[in-house]
Parts: structure tokens; C-alpha cells; sequence
């Protein structure tokens, strides 16, 4: 990577700051004391700070020269629940708690780049924005009915993503849609409980639960254009406690994923029929409780195409790749302000584990290329830096 103004000490806070943040995992909303280490963090760095917004979000403000543009950079800070299996020094204190997405590295390289953009020229005001609950809770739609954006309103907002299935050094912030917009659902069908060994006595929810199932893989294959990019599945069935009992009530769950309006609200609408009627040809009676979640993650093409120069001028190998089906609810953000999402890659050369498994750790080298590419984005947005590498 060229030209980058960080320096080893500064990527080496970043990753120590990085491995605290990954044995100290917490769940959406109750990043307590995840908050409070950044907010002592920015304060030490001289930043003002405002708390609140969603809870634990914490926003770090900071302005030099006399523009009054200002820019957003956001980290999430959320763990997942689930069980870490990586045997590592740092490994998450917090049982059935871990950072499976990078969060802890997000955090850890908008916190780099917090240190050192004190040193550094700009013209206006930059807001490091710290979001709580972005896995599957909308913790960026909380701070953002919280006054957010009102409150300490910005031009545009950034945002960033480690990516494990391209190289480090790899960059995408494709303008247009790059992440899906997601929904979930829960289907519960009713029927009446029979002994195993007696099911003509009862009504058998399990049976109609399975042909639900079955049915609903018609909805994107018979009822979305081949040309819309739509993803329904089912991800939980729970029904029955013992070998020889059919019980009273069976509970599909599951998510959908699409980019365009239309599709998605065909799998609102084909959800709900095809789990009323089917469920009554069994003899059952079922309730359908669909949720949307999170809309497409939309990058505004003029900052896409600066997010991807300041990238290129780095020395990073800017990429066009086909939009995720994974989500962001950075996308409420992008709602209310223009700006771009990009995705940052994170291979690693071993044990190069995906997102969201229990084996997952951020990829440490990715820190100094994520902090340079804050500091650049800086510099592009607000007018530039010294050109000499801070210490």
C-alpha cells in the first residue's frame, strides 16, 4: 500500500485496542461497556463526544478551519450470540457472546484513525459515529429516530466492512445497490396433538409445516422474474418434544432477501397465502407474521466514485463486485444522507473463517489499510492532510 500516513505505533494501538474490544463482546443495545471504552478513547483524543442516540451509540465530533461541511464515519459495535470455538489469547470473556463479523476491528481501525486525524489538515468537521444493534436489531435506524442526523446533522456518511472472501488490499464501493434488503418471518401452524402410534385422532401440524416448506420454495422459482435477484429460505423448524407424541403446533422461521420493491413485497404476499392455504388443506390453521427489516444498501454514485479514488490513490486494487445478498442497516443511514458503504478485504493467508462462524477473528492486517483509508476519505471530503506521516 502507498502513501499512507500511518505509522506502526499507531497501527499497533489500533490492534491491541482491537483485541480488548474482541474478549469484551456484547449483544445489540447493551454495548456498555464496549461504549465506554471509546468514549474514553475519543476524549482522550480530544474529541467532543455525544451519547444516547440508540442507547450505547456514541458520536465523536472534532473540526478544524472555518468550512461548515461536515462528513460521517460509522463502525458498528454489536457482537453476535455465539459460542466462540477459536482458541485465541483474546477470546471473548463473555460466554455464548462473540465479535463474528469484525466488529471489534471496525471499531478498533475508526479509533485509529480518531488518533491521528488530530495531526492532520482538514477544513471542516468530521463525526466518528459509533452505531450499537446493527445485527438484525436496526440499531442505525434507533439513532437516526433518536435525532441523530438532525441533532448533529452530516453531508455525507461512510461507512466500511471487512470482507473475507477478497484479498487484503482488495476494495468495492460499487455505486448502486451493494448490500440486499432483508425481512424475516414466522410462520406457526396449528393442528391438534394425537398420540404417534394414533395420528388419525389428532390433526397433524408437523405434516402441513413440511408441505409449507416445500411449497414455499415456488415463490422465487415460479413467481420472481428470473431476472430479479430474490432469496426466500426457511432457516428453523420447531415442532414436538418426544418420539411419540404429534404436537398441537409446529413454528417455521426464516428470511427473505431481494434489491428491487416489487419482488419483495411478492414475498409478503405469497408468504401469507401459501402458509393460510396450505395449512387448511391440512386440516390446520397457521399465522404469518413477516417482518421487513432493513432496506438495499444504496451507495450514491458520486461518493462511490470517491470512496473508490481515495482507495486507488492508496495503492488499493479497486474491484466491481456483484452486490451481497447479506444486508446493512447502514442502509437507513444512506436513506437519510448521501454517501457509500465499501467492502475491505480481509483474506487471510490461514484459517480464513467467514463471517458469522465461531471460528471467525479479524484479519489484524487489514487495520493499517482500514485506518488509511479513513484518513484519505478525510482528505478527499474535507481538503487534505500534511502529507507527512503521523507518529
Amino acid at each position: 500500500m502507498n502513501n499512507s500516513p500511518v505509522s506502526a505505533g499507531a497501527v499497533n494501538n489500533a490492534i491491541e485496542w482491537r483485541h480488548f474490544l474482541h474478549a469484551i463482546p456484547e449483544i445489540a443495545f447493551n454495548e456498555k461497556e464496549t461504549a465506554a471504552f471509546v468514549s474514553n478513547k475519543l476524549r482522550s483524543f480530544g474529541f467532543k463526544i455525544d451519547t444516547g442516540y440508540a442507547g450505547t451509540g456514541i458520536v465523536g465530533s472534532i473540526s478544524k478551519g472555518t468550512s461548515s461541511r461536515t462528513i460521517g464515519l460509522r463502525a458498528d459495535m454489536d457482537a453476535l450470540p455465539i459460542l466462540e470455538t477459536a482458541e485465541l489469547p483474546y477470546r471473548s470473556k463473555n460466554t455464548g457472546m462473540m465479535h463474528a463479523c469484525g466488529h471489534d476491528g471496525h471499531m478498533a481501525i475508526l479509533l485509529g484513525a480518531a488518533s491521528l486525524v488530530s495531526r492532520v489538515e482538514f477544513d471542516g468537521t468530521i463525526r466518528f459515529i459509533f452505531q450499537p444493534a446493527e445485527e438484525n436489531e436496526g440499531g442505525a435506524k434507533k439513532m437516526i429516530e433518536d435525532g441523530l442526523f438532525e441533532d448533529l446533522p452530516v453531508d455525507a456518511v461512510f461507512g466500511l466492512h471487512n470482507w473475507p472472501q477478497l484479498p487484503i488490499g482488495a476494495f468495492v464501493a460499487n455505486p448502486g445497490p451493494i448490500m440486499a434488503a432483508f425481512s424475516i418471518f414466522n410462520i406457526e401452524i396449528r393442528g391438534k396433538g394425537a398420540h404417534g402410534a394414533m395420528p388419525h385422532q389428532g390433526v397433524d401440524p408437523v405434516v402441513a409445516g413440511c408441505a409449507v416448506v416445500s411449497a414455499l420454495q415456488s415463490v422465487v422459482s415460479r413467481n420472481v422474474s428470473p431476472l430479479d435477484t430474490v432469496v426466500l429460505s426457511t432457516t428453523q423448524i420447531h415442532a414436538g418434544d418426544a418420539y411419540n407424541i404429534i404436537p398441537d403446533r409446529i413454528v417455521i422461521r426464516g428470511t427473505g432477501r431481494w434489491f428491487s420493491e416489487e419482488p419483495g413485497m411478492l414475498l409478503q404476499s405469497r408468504l401469507h397465502k401459501i402458509a393460510s392455504d396450505v395449512a387448511s388443506a391440512y386440516g390446520c390453521e397457521a399465522t404469518v407474521r413477516y417482518e421487513p427489516r432493513y432496506p438495499v444498501t444504496v451507495n450514491d454514485a458520486y461518493y462511490a466514485r470517491c470512496a473508490q479514488d481515495v482507495a486507488d490513490k492508496l495503492g488499493m486494487s479497486v474491484t466491481q463486485s456483484a452486490p451481497s445478498m447479506g444486508s446493512e442497516d447502514f442502509a437507513f443511514m444512506l436513506q437519510a444522507v448521501p454517501g457509500a458503504y465499501a467492502w475491505l478485504g480481509s483474506e487471510k493467508s490461514f484459517n480464513n473463517a467467514p463471517l458469522h462462524s465461531p471460528q471467525f477473528d479479524f484479519n489484524d492486517d487489514l487495520i493499517p489499510h482500514g485506518i488509511a483509508y479513513w484518513l484519505g476519505l478525510i482528505e478527499n471530503q474535507l481538503g487534505g492532510t500534511d502529507g507527512e506521516k503521523a507518529t
